[in-house]
């Protein structure tokens, strides 16, 4: 997978996401803007009251956001696999494997963490 066919899949959260009732009120009280590294792309996803309000390409100068999870492109095709192996499964065990890195303000994030990884896990 390239870092572009990364990115093009992240922009279909909004679809993904928006129609799922019980993933956008698990996530109800989110209103933060998560940065993703697509390998050399970073992609903005912009999370408001549990829904994807936007999902901005970047470089974008000065664009702010609360907190990142970076992974190589092949990373995230390995863990968008319909099966994913051991050590992809999971964004935490893809950091704790050295196949992403998680940087940013931590709060909101383990606030939400079963929210953000069904969002990050939608594209399967």
């Amino acid at each position: 997978m390239t870092d572009n066919e990364v990115a093009a899949r992240l922009g279909h959260l909004p679809a993904l996401v928006n129609g799922n009732m019980a993933l956008v009120r698990r996530g109800r009280t989110l209103n933060e803007t998560i940065l993703v590294g697509a390998g050399d792309i970073p992609v903005y996803v912009t999370v408001s009251g549990g829904e994807v309000a936007e999902v901005a390409r970047g470089p974008v100068l000065m664009r702010s956001w609360r907190f990142a999870i970076r992974a190589s492109a092949e990373a995230w095709g390995r863990f968008w696999q319909p099966m994913p192996e051991p050590g992809f499964h999971d964004i935490l065990a893809m950091t704790r494997f050295g196949h992403a890195t998680i940087e940013g303000d931590l709060q909101p994030l383990m606030a939400h963490l079963r929210y953000v990884k069904e969002l990050l896990e939608a594209p399967r």
